[in-house]
């Protein structure tokens, strides 16, 4: 299963993570289980990745353990406008949603 792991700090990303859970089919069904980064769960599947403090990116954790980063809209290096793009990739191309949607 993969697992999405997002700024639990951020009321942004929580609000989207709920309504990703209360749209979208069960993780079951999803293959996606979302994990606050604050958790010690995350800090173990990030492994060297886990800082300290707040992260800028989300994470997507593939179930080989392959780590994709995705910039969220919260975070300020560069203005996004949250009802367009959910989440931007560093390389400043847009995350496709069906990429991160739930099913």
């Amino acid at each position: 299963m993969r697992t999405l792991i997002y700024d639990g700090q951020c009321r942004l990303c929580v609000t989207a993570k709920e309504g990703l859970e209360r749209l979208g089919p069960a993780p079951q069904q999803s293959g996606i289980r979302f994990v606050p980064y604050q958790s010690e769960e995350a800090a173990s599947r990030l492994g060297a990745e886990y800082k300290p403090g707040r992260p800028d990116v989300a994470f997507l954790v593939e179930p080989d353990g392959t780590i994709s980063r995705a910039r969220a809209p919260c975070h300020p290096a560069r203005p996004v406008n949250p009802a367009a793009r959910l989440f931007r990739l560093p390389s400043r191309r847009p995350l496709p949603l069906s990429l991160v949607r739930l099913g």
